[in-house]
C-alpha cells in the first residue's frame, strides 16, 4: 500500500457501493476482465466516494455460463484474465492481441475462444519461479484436484464424472496416477492459468486497497455436481453409489416461481462434515477471504434449514425442510478464522431460528427495497426507515428486475404479480419516496437511492444499472428464464465525471464518504 492510500473503513461504518459483476464491465475481448477496465471502474468508485464493490462469484462458470452453477468453489475463472496485462507480463507481444470483439453484451463462448489461444502462447513463454512455487504451495488444497478435473472433462467428453470410466469416476488411486503421468504438459499449462487469474486478482486487489475500496465476493451455499468439489469429496456429498445425487436442493415455491426453484445441487452431508470440523468449509472460505474483503453468504436460510428434494422430483414442490448445521458450524468458522466477515442473505422464509442464528454472530442481514411494498412475508422490514443498521440494504439484487423495469411492471401474462399487485406497489413505492400528495420532481430511481442512503443501514449497495435508470432489457438474471443470463454489459462512456459527483454528493450528505487519510 503506498503511503498516500486510505486504510479501509471497518466493516460497520457507514458506506456506500455498487454491485456489478466483471463480466460487465466494458472489454475488448468479449467480457469485462481483471485489467484495466476493473482498475477504472475502481478508480470511478473512489471517485465517487464509493466504499465497496460488491460483484458475484468468481469462479469457473458451468451450464448456462451461471456463476452460481461452476466446475469448481476454488479455482478462479480464466476467461476474467486480461490479455492486455499478459502484455505487461512479456508473456504476449502486443500484435499478438485477437482483434477486439463486440461489447454490447457478454458472449462467453466468444470470449473464451480469443483468450485460449492467448494463454496458451503465454504459458510456451513462462518460466515457474519462486512466486508460481509459492502460490502452488497456497492453493495445495484444490489446485491438483481441479486441474485433473478440468483434464478429464475434456478428454472424456464433459464434466458429467459419473459417465467417465468406473475407475476414473471413483478415482482409484492407479488411475489417477497414470491419468496425471499422461496428461501432465496440459496439467501444467491449466496450473499456469489458475496462478495468472491469483496474479491479476492481487493486482486489482492492491488497486481497490490503495483506493480505500472494498470488494465483497458472493459464495453460493452449494457447489454444482459436475464440479472437481463433488467429484473429489463425494462422501461429504448426498450421492448415490455412482456418484449420482440422492438429494437436491432448491427452495420451495416462492415470488420467483410457483413450483419453487430446482437447483439441482447434491445436498450436503453435514454432519459427516461436522467430524472433520468442516474442513472443506474452512478451506473454501480461507481461499475467498483471500481475494474478498466480505463475501456474502447466498442462501444463508440454508445454514439453519434446507429444502430437501429427492432427485428423482422434477420440480421442487415436494421437498422438505431440513436442519442444516446451524451455530455449531458458524462458531467453529469463528475459531478457525476469527472475524467472520460475512453478509447473511436472509431472503425467502426467513424463520425466527434463521434471524436468531444471524444475530448470534452479529452478522448483517439483506435489506431489499423491492420487496418492500408487496406480499413478502418480511415486506415491512424492508422499508427502509425500518433499517437496523447492522444491515446492507440493496434497491434489488441479480435475479431482480431493475428498478425502473420493477416499477414500469405492468403484471399479469405469467409475471410474478397480478396488474392489480403492480400497480399498487408502484403506487407505495413512489409515495413512500416523495411523500403523500407531492408529485416526483427526479427520476424515480434517483429518489429511491436517496431513501435508501438516508437510512440507518451500514451499507447500501446498488446494482449499476439503478444507478444509471435503466428498464428490464438490462437485468443481470430472470431466474424463470434460462436463456439471456448473464451477459449484461455496461457501456464504455458510462463512468463519467457527472455520475460521479452525484453519488459523491449523497455520500456526502448522508455521511457515507471514507474516513478522510490520516496524516
Amino acid at each position: 500500500m503506498t503511503t498516500s492510500a486510505r486504510a479501509i473503513d471497518p466493516v460497520h461504518r457507514r458506506a456506500a457501493g455498487i454491485l456489478l459483476h466483471v463480466t460487465s464491465l466494458p472489454g475488448p475481448h468479449g467480457t469485462g476482465d481483471l485489467g484495466e477496465g476493473a482498475r477504472a471502474f475502481v478508480d470511478f468508485l473512489a471517485a465517487a466516494g464509493q466504499q465497496v464493490w460488491q460483484m458475484l462469484p468468481i469462479h469457473p462458470t458451468g451450464a448456462g455460463h451461471s456463476p452460481y452453477s461452476g466446475a469448481s468453489a476454488f479455482a478462479g475463472d480464466p476467461s476474467l484474465i486480461s490479455l492486455h496485462d499478459l502484455v505487461d507480463e512479456g508473456w504476449l507481444e502486443p500484435s499478438e492481441l485477437p482483434p477486439p470483439l463486440a461489447d454490447d453484451r457478454t458472449d462467453h463462448d466468444a470470449a473464451w475462444a480469443v483468450r485460449e489461444p492467448a494463454l496458451r502462447r503465454a504459458f510456451s513463454r513462462f518460466r515457474p519461479g519462486r512466486d508460481y512455487e509459492r502460490f502452488e504451495r497456497d492453493a495445495a488444497s484444490w489446485l491438483a484436484d481441479y486441474t485433473l478435473f478440468a483434464v478429464l472433462a475434456r478428454v472424456h467428453g464433459g464434466p458429467r464424472w459419473t459417465a467417465w470410466p468406473a475407475a476414473l469416476r471413483d478415482r482409484e488411486p492407479a488411475a489417477l496416477a497414470e491419468a496425471r503421468r499422461e496428461h501432465r504438459d496440459e496439467l501444467a499449462y491449466l496450473g499456469f492459468v489458475q496462478y495468472v487469474f491469483a496474479q491479476q486478482w492481487a493486482r486489482l486487489r492492491r488497486h481497490a486497497r490503495a483506493r480505500g475500496v472494498r470488494l465483497i465476493g458472493d459464495i453460493p451455499i452449494y457447489v454444482a455436481h459436475e464440479s472437481a468439489d463433488v467429484w473429489t469429496h463425494r462422501a461429504q456429498f448426498h450421492v448415490d453409489a455412482t456418484g449420482e445425487p440422492s438429494f437436491v436442493a432448491g427452495v420451495p415455491p416462492d415470488y420467483f416461481s410457483k413450483t419453487g426453484q430446482r437447483w439441482g445441487n447434491p445436498l450436503y452431508r453435514w454432519k459427516r462434515m461436522r467430524r472433520d470440523g468442516y474442513r472443506w468449509w474452512r478451506a473454501r472460505f480461507e481461499t475467498l477471504l483471500e481475494r474478498f474483503d466480505q463475501i456474502r453468504l447466498d442462501h444463508f436460510i440454508g445454514f439453519s434449514r434446507f429444502w430437501k428434494i429427492p432427485a428423482s422430483e422434477p420440480t421442487a414442490e415436494h421437498g422438505r425442510w431440513t436442519r442444516g448445521p446451524g451455530a455449531d458450524f458458524f462458531a467453529r468458522m469463528r475459531a478457525a478464522l476469527g472475524e467472520l466477515p460475512f453478509i447473511a442473505e436472509d431472503l425467502g422464509e426467513v424463520t425466527p431460528a434463521v434471524r436468531a442464528l444471524r444475530d448470534r454472530f452479529a452478522l448483517p442481514g439483506m435489506r431489499v427495497f423491492q420487496f418492500a411494498f408487496g406480499t413478502d412475508v418480511q415486506a415491512a422490514a424492508f422499508q427502509p426507515h425500518r433499517y437496523p443498521a447492522n444491515c446492507v440494504a440493496y434497491t434489488g439484487t441479480h435475479d431482480n428486475d431493475t428498478l425502473i423495469g420493477w416499477l414500469d411492471d405492468p403484471g399479469g401474462d405469467g409475471a410474478p404479480r397480478s396488474p392489480a399487485q403492480a400497480a399498487l406497489e408502484r403506487q407505495r413505492a413512489l409515495e413512500y419516496v416523495v411523500g403523500p400528495g407531492a408529485t416526483l420532481d427526479q427520476p424515480a430511481h434517483l429518489a429511491i437511492l436517496r431513501a435508501l442512503y438516508a437510512s440507518a443501514a451500514d451499507t447500501v449497495v446498488v446494482p449499476w444499472q439503478d444507478v444509471l435508470g435503466l428498464g428490464s432489457a438490462t437485468r443481470m438474471n430472470n431466474p424463470s428464464h434460462a436463456d439471456g443470463n448473464w451477459t449484461w454489459r455496461m457501456d464504455r462512456g458510462a463512468l463519467t465525471p457527472a455520475l460521479a459527483h452525484r453519488l459523491h454528493e449523497l455520500a456526502r450528505v448522508y455521511e457515507r464518504l471514507p474516513a478522510p487519510a490520516s496524516a
